[in-house]
């Protein structure tokens, strides 16, 4: 007898399911931070559908708590978001036959734990599809938008700490800057941005030190990195050739 075929809502709400049960305690506690921070229901579920990104709301918070600028806030969250266009285009491969409508929509919803999701489905499954790898989307982005719709409630009636905001979120990011290291200049450029940051803080007593830091951080590292693979690409090839071509290195 064959094995009747799941439908793709489905398949892809098996393969969503560990995203949306992990976004629920992550979810609950920025709902409440950002119900502490001025946010209700609506802008909480707006923010949640539009941006669909737990450090960018958590930076939100952060930016709101010390009086940042709109568009300093704005500026920050762009720059945090940067590493999407990177994951996109690692996802392109499997969407090269589909429309713009279609990518806009998937794009929108996608964020870093289903877009791991679906390259891996894509790389193995071969009956994965574009319609499949929506709902992951979908399905993730509904699981977090209600948490973080619930937090905003609880928020409303169980006391938080405010002070406890600062405490979580540099623990969050400094974790996120850990998980991306993975040699020295990165790291090195991380503590140049925030020494930067301090003393640009510290110089325009504003929040546009940090983004400030963050491109010339940035500038300088990249500058360094390119140096680096010139140098490198330099001392690969050979001193000099011979009359016959052939290869000849001094001691």
């Amino acid at each position: 007898m064959p094995v009747k075929k799941r439908t793709p809502w489905l398949e892809a709400s098996y393969a969503a399911l560990p995203l949306c049960l992990s976004y629920i305690p992550v979810g609950l506690a920025c709902g409440m931070l950002l119900q502490k921070a001025g946010f209700n229901i609506l802008l909480t579920a707006l923010l949640s559908m539009l941006v669909f990104s737990g450090g960018a709301q958590f930076l939100v918070v952060s930016m709101i708590s010390v009086h940042a600028s709109f568009v300093s806030t704005i500026l920050m969250v762009f720059f945090l978001e940067l590493r999407y266009a990177l994951l996109g285009s690692s996802l392109s491969q499997f969407f090269k036959k589909e429309k713009r409508p279609f990518i806009a929509l998937f794009s929108q919803s996608m964020n870093d734990e289903n877009y791991a999701v679906n390259y891996l489905k894509y790389s193995t499954d071969p009956e994965w599809n574009r319609k499949k790898a929506l709902y992951v989307n979908w399905f993730s982005m509904a699981s977090w938008t209600t948490s973080t719709v619930l937090g905003t409630i609880f928020g409303s009636v169980i006391h938080v700490d405010t002070e406890l905001v600062h405490f979580a979120l540099t623990a969050m990011f400094i974790f996120m800057f850990m998980m991306q290291l993975s040699n020295g200049l990165l790291l090195a450029t991380g503590l140049l941005s925030g020494g930067l940051a301090v003393i640009f803080m510290l110089v325009f007593k504003n929040t546009f030190g940090l983004i400030l830091a963050t491109l010339l951080a940035s500038f300088i590292g990249y500058l360094i990195e390119r140096i680096r693979k010139t140098a490198n690409t330099n001392n690969d090839g050979p001193d000099h050739y011979d009359l016959t071509g052939g290869e000849v290195h001094h001691e």
